[in-house]
This record gives structure tokens, C-alpha cells and sequence, in this order.
């Protein structure tokens, strides 16, 4: 990618088409904001980190029809509650450090191979780790049916909203269905590999410099990989680490107000919208409101006034950034590996198509 082009995709903001991030954006806020209410109007504000996890479901089969969308989000809610199951277990038996970075890793990895199998989108193992990570920073309660059926409940609402709404404002109407690329599982292999190796690393780099939350290196490393190029890749890993110092700043003006849980879960929505607008068209931008909407969930089930975590936020995105982009310079591109499989069904519809 010449420089100039490089520096123009940096700053960019290109116009939104027909609603595709503003009817996406209100469907995953409300995902997001119903269960956290539920949560809060019964006092349990420490709770609301299981329902937020499992509204990622919503996150899944974006701009698709709704049909395929719902197939892609009963797949996804399936594995977030495999996450949190993961997360419980991990906590219980007290796995940290080196062990956890070790472990996460490799589980991700696997959920990320199952996710490519089912193509389901977004790629890569980010909301894996996040997941099964996040549960396991967190102190065991000794209720695992409990919060696992609050997960499971939080996905299963978030599918039957987009069911709705789907139905109500046309979400998804008209779209064409995204041809799948023929599987190719040495690709596939390929690309897994590259993300456990990538996360592995920086979960340790951060474990080994002392930092508190190993796991953000690795979401963050795992950001910069699911990109589909390696130029993309690069402007991915520059976008998380400028947007994250950025939403640091912000995150730190409202914990200086010292808001109640209220606030905190309207401030959630608030985030999660915002990066629904941005996160298609300039991932930067989006990732100012990302910081906020992680520390925020963090912050509902374990709240803090010091802002050493905000810093160790900051300085654990850009090590796995970093990290991240020298994992996209050194391996094939999905873009690259995936030439020949993108191609064949392509020809094969307009074959098909020419026939009729």
C-alpha cells in the first residue's frame, strides 16, 4: 500500500450505506442494555460481565440476512457459553499467570478453528480470549449454573431480538448472501496457528513485564490479526493503539466523576453503540468508545478508583499490538491463502448462473 494511501485510510471516515451500521448498532446496544437493566433493577451489578458476554452473540452475522445471521448467532451464543464454562473453571481452580496465558491461548485457538469452519464473522479468537479470560481474572463465586444460564439467557435474547427487529425494520433485507469461500483446511490451519503463536506471545511478553491483565495483549494481538491483509493488518494495529490511548483519556474523565452503577451501564450503551457506527468504517475511532466499553464492563463487576489499570490498559494494547502487526509481517494473510478458495465458488456461481 503506497504511503499516501496509508495515511489517507488512517484518518478516513467513509459515508455509511443504507443504515448498514445505525439498524446493527441499535440491535447489539439493546443486546447489550436490556439484560444489563434486568441486572441492575435486582441489585446484582456484579453479574452484568456474564450477560454482556453473552449479548456478543449479537455481534455475529452483521449486515447478512436474516436467516443466515440467525444460524451464525446460535453458533456464536453456543460458543460464548463454552467461554464463560471455560472462564468458571479456569477461576475455580485459581490458573493464572504463565498457565493462563498458556491455556487461553490454546482454547482460543480451537474456538477460532471451530469459527472458521462455520465461517462465522467476525473471525479470529478476540472475543474467545476476551471471554474465557475475562471470567478467569475474576474471583470464582461457587455458582456456575447460575451464571452460565445468565450467559446462555443473555444469548438466547440477543438471537430472538434480531429476530424481531429483523422482521420489524428489515435488517439484512435484500443484502445477497455472502458466497463461502471452499474450505480449505490447511489454510484454515494455517491461519489458526498464526493466531495461538501471535496471542501465546503476547500473553507472555505481558506476563513476564508484570503487567496485571496478560489477557488485553492478547486481544489486542488478536485485533491486529483479523484483518484480512497484511497492509490492513498494520493500519489495524496502528488504529488499536492510537484509538486506546485516546478512549483511556475518556475513561479516565468519567471514573474522576465517580459514577454510580447507573451511569456506568448508560455509559456502556452508550460505548457500544458508538463503536457499532465507526467499527466498519474507521476502526480507530471505534476503538476510542471500545477502551471505555471494556474498562466499564470490568469496572461493574469489580469496581476501582485507581487508574494503574487504565494505564496497564494502555500499555498491555499497544505491547499486543505491536506484537500483533510483527505476527502480520512475518505470516500469510488470510488474503494471501485465501486467493484460490475465494475464486472457485465465485466461478462456479457465475457458471451455474450462465446455465439457468
Amino acid at each position: 500500500m503506497p504511503k499516501n494511501q496509508y495515511a489517507r485510510e488512517l484518518f478516513q471516515l467513509p459515508p455509511q450505506v443504507r443504515h448498514r451500521d445505525t439498524l446493527p448498532a441499535v440491535r447489539i446496544a439493546l443486546s447489550v442494555g436490556i439484560p444489563l437493566l434486568v441486572l441492575l433493577l435486582m441489585g446484582e451489578p456484579k453479574l452484568t460481565i456474564f450477560t454482556a458476554f453473552g449479548a456478543f452473540t449479537a455481534l455475529y452475522g452483521r449486515n447478512q440476512p436474516l436467516l443466515p445471521r440467525v444460524i451464525q448467532q446460535t453458533s456464536s451464543g453456543v460458543l460464548m457459553v463454552v467461554c464463560v464454562g471455560v472462564g468458571l473453571f479456569l477461576s475455580a481452580h485459581h490458573v493464572a499467570g504463565w498457565q493462563l496465558v498458556a491455556v487461553t491461548s490454546f482454547f482460543a485457538a480451537v474456538c477460532a478453528y471451530i469459527a472458521m469452519i462455520l465461517n462465522l464473522k467476525p473471525s479470529g479468537p478476540l472475543f474467545y480470549i476476551f471471554v474465557s479470560a475475562g471470567i478467569a481474572s475474576i474471583p470464582y463465586s461457587g455458582m456456575a449454573v447460575r451464571d452460565l444460564s445468565l450467559t446462555a439467557a443473555s444469548a438466547g435474547f440477543s438471537l430472538l431480538l434480531g429476530v424481531i427487529l429483523g422482521q420489524l425494520w428489515g435488517e439484512g433485507r435484500g443484502v445477497p448472501t455472502i458466497i463461502r469461500p471452499s474450505l480449505n483446511h490447511k489454510n484454515v490451519a494455517t491461519q489458526t496457528l498464526t493466531n495461538f503463536i501471535t496471542t501465546l506471545v503476547a500473553g507472555l511478553a505481558g506476563n513476564l513485564l508484570g503487567l496485571s491483565h496478560a489477557y488485553w495483549a492478547m486481544v489486542a494481538a488478536a485485533a491486529v490479526l483479523a484483518a484480512p491483509s497484511m497492509s490492513k493488518r498494520i493500519l489495524r494495529g496502528v488504529h488499536r493503539m492510537i484509538g486506546t490511548i485516546l478512549g483511556v483519556l475518556v475513561t479516565a474523565f468519567f471514573i474522576s466523576m465517580h459514577p454510580d452503577a447507573w451511569h456506568i451501564a448508560v455509559l456502556i450503551v452508550i460505548a457500544q453503540f458508538v463503536t457499532e457506527i465507526f467499527v466498519m468504517r474507521n476502526y480507530g475511532l471505534a476503538a476510542i468508545f471500545i477502551t471505555p466499553l471494556a474498562l466499564f464492563m470490568v469496572h461493574l463487576a469489580s469496581p476501582f478508583t485507581s487508574y494503574e489499570l487504565l494505564t496497564t490498559r494502555m500499555f498491555e494494547t499497544i505491547l499486543g499490538a505491536i506484537i500483533g502487526m510483527v505476527g502480520a509481517i512475518v505470516s500469510p494473510s488470510p488474503e494471501h491463502l485465501g486467493k484460490d478458495t475465494v475464486a472457485i465458488p465465485v466461478i462456479r456461481f457465475a457458471r451455474d448462473y450462465r446455465r439457468r
